[in-house]
């Protein structure tokens, strides 16, 4: 489940794209393939919840910590990008998540 706190998100799921605004959820059942991405060029905000637990996990593990939710965004440099890249590839198969484009 995706709850937008602030700003706007173009969402994909079931092949279609909508933008969600703050405010708004979007249930996502497990394992269905989607995709989200701030086409705004402002700051957005979203809380993600996933049931069972576990995938959690696998986003503390490849996300760049933040001190609070009213933090600035991280700005990772190409080789932080890179070794992320690295390590979410690594995890995929442990949190029985695929990676697809859309």
């Amino acid at each position: 489940m995706f709850t937008l706190l602030e700003g706007e998100l173009e969402f994909t799921f079931r092949g279609k794209s909508h933008i969600v605004s703050a405010g708004s959820t979007v249930n996502v059942p497990a394992n269905a393939p989607h995709a989200f991405k701030n086409v705004s060029g402002k700051t957005a905000r979203m809380l993600c919840m996933c049931a069972p637990a576990g995938q959690d996990e696998f986003f503390l593990a490849v996300g760049f910590p933040v001190e609070g939710r009213t933090s600035p965004p991280p700005k990772p440099t190409p080789e932080e990008m890179a070794e992320k890249g690295k390590l979410i590839a690594a995890l995929l198969p442990k949190y029985r998540t695929e990676m697809v484009k859309m």
